[in-house]
């Protein structure tokens, strides 16, 4: 669930940070820039680990700060893809359950991914699973806000959120120049489909500067397999198997094979 991932980047020092130790000022202005930050294919910034090495610091022409090369090593929360997490539900909606670790909150349960069968109560706004019973009747499980959920990591999007500009119909009206409807809807169209390579470097060295963009990770569960959904439906049942359990242990077979009460 937690990973290192091994970074480099070249960090600025503001002049005014001069005075502190300059592991100290690297530390500080790295944390800065990443902690509780998601990070292009990588994932969510947690804490610095490390500092793996520095290199010389240099002096930019019109500018006072220094700029020092560093290898790192970062804590990232990143499931791998069939991980079982524990969360709480934090709301839900027709899309899916929405499901919070506490420090991250972007999961979602799409209703494809529910027990079977599953239907969404708009009165109670939650999901709510049908249990067939042996009588043929169903008995109604609430998925509600606040429930602990356990549930399995079956995808994970990494989505650009990045600032792409206006598109690029507006920037032909400032211009003067005029285009049809449609070829400006093609524009508008083009000029906000961002693509997101998707890659994984955790292991890998890369440069921050490069790969550094404003993102946002989505993990993606399912709860639709035996022992995973809402932990009380769960423990309801296990209290029930542990109850008839023991009334089975109160009695013994005799040497006949005939059923004893014991004593």
């Amino acid at each position: 669930m937690f990973v290192l991932a091994e970074l480099k980047d070249t960090v600025r020092i503001a002049p005014d940070q001069f005075h502190l130790k300059l592991v100290d000022a690297v530390r500080d202005e790295i944390d800065r820039k990443l902690a509780n930050k998601v990070l292009l294919n990588v994932g969510l910034c947690i804490a610095l680990k490390d500092i793996v090495s520095l290199k010389d610091s240099v002096i930019l022409p019109g500018d006072g700060a220094s700029h020092t090369e560093v290898f790192f090593r970062y804590v990232v929360f990143r499931p791998m893809v069939g991980t079982v997490l524990t969360g709480k539900i934090r709301n839900c909606s027709r899309e899916g359950v929405h499901v919070t670790l506490g420090f991250f909150d972007d999961i979602l349960i799409p209703h494809a991914a529910l027990q079977h069968p599953s239907r969404f109560d708009e009165a109670e706004q939650a999901w709510v699973w049908e249990y067939p019973l042996e009588d043929g009747a169903k008995h109604d499980l609430f998925m509600d806000v606040g429930e602990p959920i356990k549930f399995r990591v079956s995808r994970e999007i990494f989505e650009e959120t990045s600032p792409i500009g206006p598109p690029k119909a507006e920037a032909q009206s400032q211009t003067g120049s005029s285009s049809s409807s449609a070829a400006a809807a093609a524009s508008a169209a083009a000029a906000q489909e961002v693509k997101t390579p998707y890659k994984i470097i955790v292991s890998s060295i890369d440069c921050i500067c490069e790969i550094f963009l404003v993102t946002k990770c989505i993990l993606q569960g399912a709860i639709n397999e035996s022992g995973l959904g809402v932990l009380s439906w769960w423990d309801q049942q296990g209290k029930e198997e542990e109850q008839d359990d023991e009334e089975d242990d109160e009695y013994d077979n005799d040497e006949d094979g005939e059923g004893a009460c014991e004593e």
